[in-house]
Parts: C-alpha cells; sequence; structure tokens
C-alpha cells in the first residue's frame, strides 16, 4: 500500500512540473493573480464580465473585481447598490497586475489543482507511512518531512506570484520540486525489493555519483540561461524568438559544450554496465533522455524555440534527476524493508 502511494505522489509531482513548464510555455503565470485562490473564487470565471463590477449583485468577502486596471478586493459579503462604492473595496495590494486572459487563468489553476492533488497524495502516503516506523523509523520521518517540502513549495509559489514572476524565485521553486522527487524516489527505492548489486563496483559507483552532480550542475546553469530568455522575453517581446539567443550570455556556451560531457561519461557508464553485466538494467534510459534533452536543446537554438521544445526541456531534465538518483540508489548497498 504505502509502495503504491509513493508511486502515484511520484507521478503527480512530475505531473505539477510537466504543469508547471506548460504554465512557463504560455505565459500564464500570472493567469490568477492571487493565492490560493485565483481572483478570489476557488473556481476562477470564465468570462472577463465576471471581474467587472455589476450593479445588484450579490459579492463575497475576499472577491476581486478589476477597476481601471487595478484589482480591488471586497472587504465584506454585500450586495452591490446601482452605483459603484468604493467603501466596499480596497486596493489589492500584493502587486500592481490587474489582466484577466481565460486560458492563461485555467492553464494557472489546473497547474495548482494538480498541485493540490499532489499535496494530498503525499499527506496520504504519510499517514501512511506511520504502520512503518516500528521497522524503519526513517520512512515515516521522510514521509512527513515530504509533506513539509511540500508545504513550503505551496508558500514559494505564492511568493513566485505576488513577485509577478521574478526568474530566481521561479527557479528556487523548481529544485525544490527536485527535491520533492529525490526523496520520493529514494522512499521509492528503499521499499523496494532489493536486487543484488554486490556486483557493481566502487568505481562504477562513483561515475554514477559524478554523472548526477554533472546533471545537477546542467541544471543550475539552465536556470540561468532561462533567466536571460526571460529577460530577452521583456525586451524584445515574445514574438521576437529568433533573436531571444541572437547574442547569448557565456553560461549559455557553458551550458550546451557541458553537454558533451555529460553525454560521455553517461555514454561511458551504459557501455561499463553492459560490458560487465551490472544489475543496472534500466541505463539505457538515462541516455534516451540525454538525447531527448541533447535535440530539444538544438531546437531552441537553431530552430528559434519551436512549440514545446522549452517545456519539454525542463521536463526531460527533471525525469533525467529522477532516473539517474534511482540508478544511483539500486547501486548502493542499502537494507529494505
Amino acid at each position: 500500500m504505502y509502495r503504491r502511494l509513493v508511486k502515484i505522489s511520484l507521478i503527480l509531482v512530475y505531473l505539477v512540473i510537466v504543469a508547471g513548464a506548460l504554465v512557463r510555455m504560455t505565459g500564464s503565470g500570472m493567469g490568477c493573480p492571487d493565492w490560493p485562490k485565483c481572483f478570489g473564487y476557488y473556481i476562477p470565471p470564465t468570462e472577463s464580465s465576471e471581474l467587472m463590477w455589476q450593479a445588484n449583485k450579490e459579492i463575497h468577502q475576499g472577491q476581486v473585481i478589476i477597476v481601471n486596471e487595478s484589482l480591488q478586493v471586497a472587504k465584506s459579503d454585500f450586495t452591490s447598490g446601482e452605483t459603484y462604492q468604493q467603501s466596499n473595496w480596497e486596493p489589492y495590494t500584493k502587486h500592481d497586475y490587474a489582466t484577466f486572459n481565460v486560458w492563461h487563468t485555467w492553464i494557472e489553476y489546473l497547474n495548482r489543482l494538480v498541485g493540490a492533488l499532489a499535496g494530498l497524495a503525499i499527506l496520504f502516503m504519510a499517514f501512511v507511512s506511520i504502520k512503518l516506523w516500528k521497522d524503519d523509523k526513517a520512512i515515516t520521518l521522510l514521509s512527513w518531512f515530504t509533506v513539509f517540502l511540500m508545504g513550503f513549495q505551496a508558500w514559494l509559489g505564492a511568493t513566485v506570484v505576488y513577485s509577478v514572476l521574478v526568474p530566481a524565485k521561479i527557479t528556487t521553486h523548481m529544485l525544490v520540486a527536485l527535491l520533492i522527487v529525490a526523496l520520493l524516489v529514494y522512499l521509492l527505492e528503499k521499499v523496494t525489493p532489493k536486487m543484488n548489486n554486490s556486483q557493481v563496483p566502487a568505481k562504477i559507483k562513483g561515475f554514477l555519483v559524478a554523472a548526477l552532480v554533472l546533471t545537477i550542475i546542467q541544471i543550475i546553469m539552465g536556470t540561468q540561461v532561462r533567466h536571460y530568455v526571460d529577460d530577452q522575453i521583456d525586451l524584445l517581446g515574445y514574438n521576437a524568438k529568433d533573436l531571444w539567443l541572437n547574442d547569448p550570455m557565456f553560461t549559455f556556451y557553458a551550458h550546451r559544450s557541458f553537454s558533451i560531457i555529460v553525454l560521455l561519461v553517461n555514454v561511458y557508464l551504459l557501455w561499463q554496465i553492459r560490458m560487465k553485466n551490472y544489475a543496472l538494467k534500466n541505463y539505457h534510459w538515462v541516455l534516451a533522455l540525454i538525447g531527448i534533452e541533447i535535440l530539444s536543446g538544438m531546437a531552441m537554438y537553431y530552430v528559434d524555440f519551436p512549440v514545446a521544445s522549452q517545456p519539454l526541456h525542463l521536463v526531460i531534465a527533471s525525469l533525467l534527476f529522477g532516473m539517474q538518483f534511482y540508478v544511483f540508489l539500486q547501486a548502493r548497498n542499502v537494507k529494505k524493508v
């Protein structure tokens, strides 16, 4: 039961990453300008008229409307009169973004909905982990720590909205998501029947660690490149894709060249695993993910960011990290419950 819940939680967390990538691809990060509600609603509006002031309408406390290109929040429950009364409203002070786009709103809302489902799954997983306390206290403690991280991640999501999508906060949001992935992968491997990994030598384990570290470095450099692209979008506009990397920063070249090192190290590992028949049969998936990652990166540079290339690059990077971490854990001699 617990192992199944860990799998479900991990799948949902990856769906959150996919949804987040979709939000970035469509520029929907401010589709819901408040948090945790969306324009003051638990289920967001579908038409702009719902966010305009209307006479003789029942208003609930916290409901948001747009007045003179600014967000106004209802102070209490009331029914609007024939004319707009500012005394019933107060300005939204977290930021001054006040734009409604139904597609952006619902894409961001679905992102939050998947995040909430992942949080509930992890909470349920943590409760079930209590049964394993006597067998392995680390499982229970790490399960509840994952719950804490999900709460922290939700808070980070709120700060991203309040900052109007400051790139550094978006990157922190992503890195915490990868930490949650790592914890769930660790818990999954911990309760999976153990393979006999005694034949995997220390040298290969060392290369597995090196490969994982290289991937983490690549992801960090990738976030810096993404910051630069975000700045270029603000400067040049979303339609000037052919100019975003016209004169890139040094980190872009380092990120691009570093991918060759990542590829070579992992090719060597796969060669060693197959030649010596080590008990790490799934490592070809790591090479497949690296291949897709390199191709999506080339597409962004040489084909001017084709549709879905950015979110694909992000999602594949997170899958690669999770797969490499799982293989590394398999190679360790860890006692299972």
